[in-house]
């Protein structure tokens, strides 16, 4: 039984017991638990991203970086 169903148990007169079987039902269910695995993935990948952008444009890294893409570009064939 769902929620609206159970509410409309027990404004139409239905059983209270059900009432009760079904909140208990709904408080047991993971149906929200993909959504917020979602949102926590998200903002760890974020913080990840800024941690990372940080890091890559730091001095040391950019200058290791350009050292290495230049000395790429000047290889001999």
């Amino acid at each position: 039984m769902t929620d609206k169903a159970a509410n409309k148990a027990v404004v139409t007169g239905g059983s209270v017991k059900g009432w009760w079987r079904a909140r208990r039902r709904a408080a047991r269910s993971d149906a929200g638990m993909t959504t917020s695995e979602y949102a926590v993935g998200t903002i760890a990948a974020a913080a990840f991203a800024a941690v990372l952008y940080k890091i890559v444009t730091s001095g040391t890294v950019s200058g290791a970086l350009e050292s290495v893409i230049g000395r790429a570009l000047d290889a001999p064939f």
